[in-house]
C-alpha cells in the first residue's frame, strides 16, 4: 500500500536528494525495512535516482521524490475507489467526492500523455467563495448557475467538428472550512 505511513515519512524525507541510509538514521528505522519501502515507491514512480555521494568506502545513491506533492487517485484505491456511476444521489457529498475522484484520475492520465508528448495539458479552474444569507438565496445561485452553464454548453458545443478538443467541465459547490480548520480529514 502505498499510503503507509512509514512510506509517507520516507517521502517527507526524499523531499531533498539523501540516501536510504541517511533516510533511515534520520527516520530512526532499520535500513533494510527503508530499503524495501524504498523500492516499492521507486517501483511507483514516487521516487528518482538524482546522484551519488562517496561516504567513507561506499557510494550511495541519492533519492529524491518526483514530485512536491501528491494526490492519492482513484486508480491506487482499486476496487475501493469511488464511481460516481454508482452514486444515484447528484446532490450528495457521494457523487461530489466521485467526480472530484474521476477529475483527479482523468488530469492524472493526461499530465503524463502530456509530458510524454513534450506538450502543456490546457486546464481551466475557477475557484470562489460565496457567503450566501438565507438558504433561499443559495437555492436561488444554485438555480442561476445550472441555467448559465446549461446556455454556455449549449452554445459553445459542438458534435459536428471532427477533429474539435472535448473538455469535461465540473461545477461544485461545498461549505467552506473556516480559515484556521485544517484542510486535512485524516489529522481530524
Amino acid at each position: 500500500m502505498l499510503v503507509d505511513p512509514v512510506r509517507v515519512r520516507i517521502l517527507a524525507q526524499l523531499r531533498e536528494p539523501e540516501s536510504a541510509a541517511g533516510v533511515a538514521r534520520a527516520l530512526g528505522l532499520p535500513r533494510q525495512r527503508v530499503g524495501y519501502h524504498i523500492r516499492e515507491l521507486e517501483k511507483a514512480r514516487l521516487l528518482r535516482f538524482v546522484g551519488e555521494r562517496r561516504r567513507g568506502n561506499t557510494v550511495e545513491h541519492l533519492l529524491q521524490t518526483t514530485a512536491t506533492s501528491y494526490v492519492v487517485g482513484p486508480r491506487a484505491l482499486g476496487a475501493m475507489a469511488t464511481d460516481a456511476g454508482t452514486v444515484r444521489d447528484r446532490f450528495s457529498s457521494a457523487y461530489l467526492i466521485a467526480a472530484a475522484s474521476r477529475t483527479i484520475n482523468d488530469v492524472g492520465v493526461l499530465r503524463e500523455r502530456a509530458r510524454e508528448a513534450g506538450r502543456q495539458l490546457p486546464t481551466l479552474t475557477l475557484e470562489g467563495d460565496v457567503r450566501f444569507s438565507s438558504p433561499e438565496q443559495q437555492r436561488a445561485f444554485a438555480d442561476d448557475l445550472t441555467e448559465a452553464f446549461v446556455a454556455l454548453v449549449a452554445k459553445y458545443h459542438d458534435d459536428a467538428t471532427p477533429r474539435g478538443r472535448r473538455f469535461r467541465v465540473v461545477i461544485s459547490g461545498h461549505p467552506a472550512l473556516p480559515p484556521d480548520a485544517t484542510r486535512t480529514p485524516s489529522s481530524t
